[in-house]
């Protein structure tokens, strides 16, 4: 999710404490193509805004369900610690985050509801509002000092990758670790696109205090890129929404592209807020592109994108549409409606017939405990808050100061994903990103991605 948005000026950036910097973002039954989006938000239980995990709740036989994986043992306390989300819950991106909360709460429950002596609660909050219909820095500054104020161990979020770069300096300023399931934007761990100077800037306060559990956009935009090669495409035409996520990615993919001897046709931000990209698609198909890659979000111009471009050239094998996993969501399916047939996407989740081992067992318990398929981040969110409960474990201590530090020295975690540890700068050593298409009204895996060069 995913996940991207929008990028504040530095200016901005140094007033909140800062600015900014997204994305990020199905399933089927065991044994079938996964369609990612294809529950309705009613099928999957809605997060209230605060959950307690109950230990009796935990499934048994779960790859978390178990004794502490780091081997500490810690004295049983009559005291009880928080861990916030902070993920858009309102707009398009609800069904996914709906279900990243649900993969949260799993780990809790599989993990008895209690880490590091304590007795966990866990709150969900939505950095969204309606009149938005996405994340805003307004509401993520809210949350993110909300966490300060109410005495937080640990944030889970953000979904989005410019939604980061809002909470990250103002958490590091407090001390409090920060985990993400779905950021993809290099430059929240390392110098990068799209602005290689905000990475410094967002740990001024502090020693890094930000991890993330998918893999980033530097493998994503590779990967597409050499998808796009494998599709037969030897034009194409690269877009973005000019937000930290989609911009960054989409620098990625052009040069990549380029170096695999792709020809770049143009490169071009969008206005996300415009009605129609008609003359756009125009322009485009007169340019003679055979595939359109489109850097961004379903709700910052993906859906009317491909809608446009189908009103022009209908079939989607003449001029193919692509894009990474901020468009692939049931919502994009929704919005653009037949246009949608025939696209491409990208994801760090793999389908659940392709899960083996502890990950399948997190598929079927994700289905027995909420009764409906997980999207493609669910299993993130359930290894995000493993890692926070593990650090716990490690640090004996609610203190964030104390768990930043294991989460440091947190080693191998034995994960719904597998085994997998944060590197030094805190992204993750997974590196796997999985091709899917639209295939009627689906989101249908197509193959396992070469991130390589």
């Amino acid at each position: 999710m995913r996940k991207g948005d929008k990028q504040p000026s530095l200016i901005a950036v140094l007033v909140l404490i800062f600015g900014l910097l997204l994305s990020a973002c199905g399933g089927s039954t065991a044994g079938q193509t996964p369609t990612p989006g294809t529950q309705g938000v009613g099928s999957s239980p809605s997060p209230s805004p605060t959950t307690a995990a109950s230990p009796s709740a935990s499934p048994s036989g779960s790859p978390a369900a178990q004794e502490t994986q780091t081997g500490a043992k810690c004295p049983e306390k009559n005291e009880t610690l928080l861990i916030y989300s902070s993920l858009p819950m309102t707009g398009p991106s609800r069904v996914q985050t709906v279900s990243v909360v649900n993969g949260m709460k799993l780990a809790l429950q599989e993990h008895g509801g209690k880490a590091g002596g304590y007795k966990v609660e866990f709150k969900a909050l939505d950095d969204a509002t309606a009149a938005a219909g996405k994340w805003t820095q307004e509401k993520e500054t809210e949350n993110a000092n909300r966490a300060i104020r109410d005495g937080a161990t640990v944030y889970l979020g953000t979904f989005n990758s410019g939604a980061a770069a809002i909470s990250i300096p103002i958490l590091n300023e407090a001390g409090i670790p920060m985990i993400s399931p779905a950021n993809t934007a290099i430059n929240l761990t390392q110098p990068g696109p799209p602005d290689p100077k905000l990475y410094e800037s967002l740990y001024r306060n502090g020693p890094r205090n930000y991890f993330r559990v998918v893999p980033a956009d530097n493998l994503q935009g590779t990967a597409a890129a050499n998808w796009a090669k494998e599709l037969g495409a030897k034009k194409v035409y690269v877009l973005n929404d000019q937000e930290v996520y989609g911009l960054g990615l989409a620098q990625v993919f052009r040069e990549h592209a380029q170096k695999i001897g792709l020809e770049v046709l143009g490169f071009e931000g969008i206005d996300p807020q415009a009605g129609s990209y008609a003359s756009l698609m125009q322009k485009i198909v007169d340019k003679g592109a055979d595939l359109v890659y489109f850097g961004g979000l379903v709700e910052t111009g993906g859906t009317q994108l491909v809608k446009d471009l189908r009103d022009i050239e209908p079939d989607p094998e003449k001029i193919k549409f692509m894009g990474p996993d901020g468009i692939l969501e049931s919502s994009f399916i929704d919005g653009a409606g037949d246009a949608a047939e025939g696209a491409y996407g990208t994801v760090a989740a793999a389908p659940p017939d392709k899960l083996t081992g502890p990950g399948k067992e997190f598929y079927e318990n994700y289905k027995k405990t909420f009764g409906s398929e997980p999207e493609p981040y669910a299993i993130f969110g359930h290894d995000a808050m493993l890692a926070a409960l593990l650090a716990i474990d490690k640090a004996c201590s609610k203190d964030p100061k104390d768990v930043l530090k294991a989460l440091n020295n947190l080693g191998t975690v034995n994960g719904a994903l597998g085994k997998w540890s944060f590197d030094k700068r805190g992204d993750t050593t997974l590196r796997t990103y999985h091709g899917y298409q639209v295939k009627d009204g689906k989101w249908v895996w197509v193959k396992q991605l070469n991130a390589g060069s």
